[in-house]
């Protein structure tokens, strides 16, 4: 409800418009001055007319001018964060509201300009922004700050509180270009070679991890049902994640085009024969303790495999035989660069990893491509050396 004040010759008109998310009463005002000439009934009536029109007016736009960016962000969780996106990607913008809130939270949204934003993403570039190591973020994880700050605003747009979204003319910083590390076919054959007398399960998930370039939530959301042993291939149809405060769920594949068939060598096709032989004797000896998940690679009892467990099994592997650790995801990157080199066309290698088109695979297997085009060149130059020979 609005309240009229005549200071003078001018009544000032206030509106309640509650409290933001501290807990402090917002209001706005404005004042309005009769004209010349205007009788006592006429001013009484125009007063209470305007200020029945700002009343509507706040109720409506209040909002537009005076919300906070952290209440917004909130409510764009609320609204369609939490009902639309993977729980991995939930979990990712909830961690980065702790950089973004604390600078740009309090900021009214129409406040908040192309400057503020760049000047928060640049410090994001520099030594110190990382707590845990003392250097600058990752040019990856300084875009998923950006990409939240603009899904806020978006979201702004498609509420009709801002018209422009200020993110759209912010620059990311270069960065130095982090050179991904690759496992070499001598590298890659010793560490094979060394899983011979290790456990099945682990041999196995690491064969097939090297030879398909799975990614590693979706091998652990590989069930037996995907496994066609008469044809040797195997179907990619879910994912296996872990976040913190949800535990291990199952969930679905990254893109519709992750979402594929590979054939298998016929070598790795019979491990995974004698790996689920294994399963089935050990299901039978812990009889109710075992969880029935279909799960090809599980805990003890059955229950999915956590995703740090291989992580942590290659690491020491890896350290106890002096050999570099490149990560789980360097087997993706080796079965790309194996894929590439051996003449493999981008499309077919784009397919075979799950990506969404063929533009990403060029992309990011780049200098492999070069290379792979740098040796058909000397092949061509020696077809052509031979000719002039002749």
């Amino acid at each position: 409800m609005a309240t009229i004040k005549k200071r003078g010759d001018s009544y000032l008109i206030r509106v309640s418009c509650g409290y933001d998310i501290n807990g402090k009463h917002m209001e706005q005002s404005m004042t309005w001055k009769s004209e010349k000439g205007m009788t006592p009934k006429q001013i009484k009536k125009e007063v209470e007319r305007q200020a029945t029109l700002f009343e509507e007016a706040c109720n409506y736009g209040y909002k537009t001018s005076a919300i906070k960016f952290q209440e917004l962000a909130e409510e764009w969780f609320e609204e369609y964060a939490n009902l639309n996106l993977r729980h991995t990607t939930l979990y990712r913008m909830r961690n980065i509201t702790h950089r973004v809130y604390p600078l740009l939270g309090h900021l009214r949204i129409d406040k908040i300009t192309v400057r503020h934003i760049q000047g928060f993403i640049n410090s994001l570039a520099k030594e110190g922004a990382n707590i845990n190591t003392g250097k600058p973020l990752s040019r990856k994880t300084i875009i998923h700050h950006l990409t939240f700050i603009s899904d806020v605003f978006s979201y702004a747009i498609r509420s009709g509180l801002v018209s422009d979204n200020p993110c759209s003319k912010v620059i990311i910083p270069k960065g130095e270009s982090k050179k991904k590390e690759i496992y070499s076919q001598e590298e890659m054959m010793k560490l094979l070679s060394l899983m011979q007398d290790q456990p099945l399960k682990y041999r196995v998930f690491f064969f097939l991890l090297a030879y398909s370039g799975f990614r590693r939530a979706e091998m652990l959301g590989l069930e037996w049902k995907d496994v066609d042993f008469n044809n040797c291939t195997i179907s990619v149809r879910r994912t296996a994640n872990y976040v913190s405060g949800v535990g291990t769920y199952t969930d679905t594949t990254k893109t519709r085009r992750s979402q594929r068939t590979l054939k298998i060598a016929v070598q790795i096709i019979e491990m995974l024969r004698d790996l689920q032989d294994e399963q089935a004797d050990e299901a039978l000896r812990l009889g109710d303790k075992w969880v029935d998940t279909d799960r090809i690679f599980t805990r003890w009892n059955g229950e999915t495999m956590g995703s740090h467990t291989t992580y942590k099994w290659l690491r020491d592997l890896c350290d106890a035989n002096e050999l570099p650790f490149y990560g789980i995801h360097s087997f993706r990157h080796f079965a790309a660069s194996s894929m590439i080199s051996a003449g493999i066309d981008v499309t077919t290698v784009s397919g075979a990893l799950g990506h969404c088109n063929s533009a990403t695979t060029l992309n990011i297997y780049s200098h492999v491509f070069q290379t792979a085009q740098a040796r058909v060149s000397e092949a061509m130059d020696c077809v052509f050396g031979f000719l002039q020979k002749g």
